[in-house]
């Protein structure tokens, strides 16, 4: 019997069962990896009944994980990096210097910030972990979560049936009557980082009889910004070294214009879009091509990445924080009827 992450179940299935291992990012997933010492608890392993020798061992994120059946490909292909879905992001978006920050937008959106070697104790909800471990040196993040992201405007479209398609939701923010002032807790599934309330659920604020489909899509995409706001304002009161910067963005949402700026707008930050927004396949592969020696070292990989535009915050810092107040009025105004 063996126990792993889906990693791990790939690795043993595509070597013929011949590797049990996974990397250090996907073993801080399962909380049963103690992260400031690198190996699997026993503590906590006890604690939950868990025989340790049950667990994968635990390598780099680029390392031998052994060789593919050759019945699969016709050829044995080696595996050589290993990485969790945000944290291979945060390698593809070329984040290895303390400091830098990447955020993800799918149907939900992660944000990790980059802390080093020292793995920081959040005093503010968010989460310590992992970001990539290389030639046996760890680098540690802090992540926050965002539950809906995408899933907003895929709501605007299956739910309301106020769109066809997710590109319309941008022509909609822009014809926007920019005197309506709605705004839109998407907490359909509870507030994720940094209130962690599941038992809250969405709710629009403002509403006239003047608000219409193009107001409610322009606060749809606001509450991206606003949320991820949130989560730079932890990390900042978490860890001085976030203090000021770049936001790197990669995921489906990152392709809207209108969304980037109005999150460069409301963070008082430049965001950086890269050419390349599937960042978590190209930090995969580049993970795999470090280890084949065919990829450069993080210093040079880092100096290849290719901005595709730039987003400076054009907002007067006196109607950034008046609307981030509304936001923040709004989300305990949703707290409070949760109970």
């Amino acid at each position: 019997l063996a126990f792993g992450t889906v990693d791990s179940w790939l690795i043993w299935n595509l070597t013929g069962g011949r590797v049990h291992a996974t990397d250090a990012t996907n073993a801080a997933r399962t909380l049963l990896y103690n992260i400031a010492e690198n190996r699997w608890d026993a503590e906590i392993c006890a604690l939950f009944d868990i025989p340790m020798p049950l667990l994968p061992e635990v390598r780099d994120c680029a390392a031998d994980f052994g060789m593919a059946r050759a019945d699969l490909f016709g050829r044995e292909i080696p595996i050589l990096g290993v990485a969790g879905d945000q944290q291979a992001a945060t390698v593809g978006q070329a984040c290895f210097q303390p400091g830098m920050m990447k955020s993800t937008y799918g149907t939900g959106c992660f944000a990790l910030l980059n802390t080093g070697e020292e793995m920081v104790a959040s005093k503010n909800r968010l989460l310590s972990t992992i970001a990539y471990r290389l030639e046996g040196r760890t680098t540690y993040a802090l992540e926050g979560s965002i539950l809906i992201a995408g899933a907003v405007v895929q709501w605007l479209r299956d739910g309301l049936g106020l769109i066809r398609s997710a590109a319309e939701t941008q022509g909609l923010a822009e014809a926007a009557d920019p005197g309506q002032e709605l705004v839109l807790v998407p907490a359909f599934t509870g507030l994720g980082a940094p209130y962690w309330r599941p038992d809250c659920r969405g709710a629009v604020f403002g509403l006239t009889r003047n608000s219409g489909p193009a107001e409610l899509a322009r606060a749809a995409l606001e509450s991206v910004g606003f949320q991820t706001r949130d989560l730079w304002e932890a990390m900042r009161a978490d860890w001085p070294g976030a203090a000021a910067g770049v936001l790197r963005v990669d995921g489906g949402m990152a392709a809207s214009g209108w969304t980037m700026q109005f999150l460069a707008d409301i963070l008082g930050a430049p965001v950086d879009r890269p050419r390349v927004t599937e960042t978590t396949a190209l930090g995969a592969g580049y993970l795999a091509g470090l280890q084949a020696g065919l990829c450069p070292p993080p210093g040079d990989f880092a100096r290849d990445w290719a901005l595709e535009r730039r987003f400076e915050p054009a907002m007067a810092e006196g109607e950034r924080e008046a609307r981030y107040g509304r936001w923040k009025q709004a989300v305990k105004a949703t707290m409070g009827v949760a109970g």
